[in-house]
């Protein structure tokens, strides 16, 4: 199963229209403000639909769920093909919403009841540090794969081989086990939809040691927004801008390193251990922001990897305090809690560029021994 999962994340990542999309959408006459308008559309289909897609995974299937949204995504960008027009991004950036929400929390609910069917799941935070790695390095053969695509067939091309990865991607995860569901809180077998999330919402209502985790999932995932800013960091550093794409390389391989490395992490069991790296990699972070100069690409790559590392620990966290039956509820609702973050990322940036993110993260980290010191329950896998 952990093969498979990997090979879906790897291939799910490694769409090569991922770098060329804003060039897309400007090469066709949307404005810049059209443009920010169409990331708006994406971010509120996001926030509306994530809770409801996690019950729907909840009381239906997992891996059909994955394979949906492989289907919905390239159904979008298939839209950018046919309709390119502004009317036909926003649909497609509807679609993308949509699907990448389907697949938001159903994957860490299908990953970690699998192990625990096989009574594994002390497996879960390396496994989906593993995974996340995967995503991660998918985004390199895409920028290799968008600069040749386009070179040969334009943005056209480009979109053609995105839709059939899309399509592959969904192929792959009809191939996914999917564990027996686990009981409910109420001992039915199986939840209705609305049952579900009722009792998703219930968990974080009622136990506090899940409402911490989940905080602390959703804070530490908006954080990830901070990846669109990498380019502009570097142009303003000094980088010329043929050579950004290369000097960005080692950021993904780093965060690819520090996810993978997650599960010896994990394995210390200490909140205090979590803490410590947050807090390192917000100083590296700050580090970089004063230093102004392209060597800080290499404090910037350092802060991803443990800023990683970080993220697939305290998600395991979240998963130790989660019912089978509401698993995937309760990571959209986290899901939906890191879109609201993000916005809080938005406004900070704005406000004092890395260096007020890095006072953010150091803070934060502070709060960490508080948010995962609350000791688990033993959850139901069925």
């Amino acid at each position: 199963m952990a093969r498979l999962v990997t090979a879906w994340a790897l291939i799910a990542d490694a769409l090569p229209i991922y770098p060329l999309y804003a060039l897309l959408f400007a090469s066709h006459g949307v404005s810049r403000g059209g443009i920010s308008v169409l990331f708006a559309i994406w971010s509120a289909v996001s926030i509306l639909v994530e809770v409801p897609t996690g019950a729907l995974a909840d009381r239906y299937s997992r891996r059909n769920c994955l394979v949906a949204s492989g289907v919905l995504q390239a159904a979008g960008y298939a839209c950018w093909l046919e309709l390119a027009d502004f009317t036909g991004y926003a649909i497609g950036f509807a679609l993308w919403g949509l699907g990448g929400s389907l697949a938001s929390g159903a994957l860490q609910a299908l990953l970690y009841d699998g192990l625990a069917a096989a009574g594994a799941e002390d497996h879960y935070a390396r496994i989906f540090g593993r995974v996340t790695a995967a995503g991660l390095l998918g985004q390199i053969p895409a920028a290799v794969a968008a600069t040749v695509l386009f070179a040969i067939g334009s943005y056209q091309l480009v979109i053609v081989v995105t839709v059939g990865l899309c399509l592959v991607a969904a192929a792959v995860a009809t191939q996914l086990p999917e564990a027996r569901r686990g009981v409910a809180a109420d001992g039915a077998d199986e939840l209705g939809f609305l049952a579900s999330l009722r009792d998703g919402l219930a968990v974080v209502r009622l136990r506090p040691g899940a409402r911490a985790a989940l905080l602390a999932v959703a804070v530490l995932t908006g954080i990830d927004t901070l990846e669109e800013y990498f380019p502009l960091l570097a142009d303003d550093w000094g980088v010329r801008i043929d050579l950004i794409p290369l000097a960005l390389l080692g950021i993904p391989l780093v965060g690819a390193a520090g996810a993978a490395l997650a599960g010896a992490s994990a394995r210390l069991g200490r909140p205090i251990v979590v803490a410590a790296l947050l807090g390192i990699a917000g100083l590296l972070l700050g580090a970089a922001g004063l230093l102004r100069e392209p060597i800080g690409l290499v404090a910037v790559a350092a802060f991803y990897g443990l800023y990683r590392l970080s993220l697939v620990v305290v998600d395991a966290r979240l998963q130790l305090h989660v019912d089978s039956s509401t698993r995937a509820t309760v990571s959209s609702i986290a899901g939906l809690g890191a879109e609201v973050s993000v916005f809080g990322v938005y406004a900070a940036w704005a406000l004092g560029g890395p260096l007020l993110i890095a006072v953010l993260i150091v803070v934060l980290s502070f709060a960490m021994p508080w948010l995962l010191g609350m000791s688990p329950r033993k959850p139901d896998t069925g």
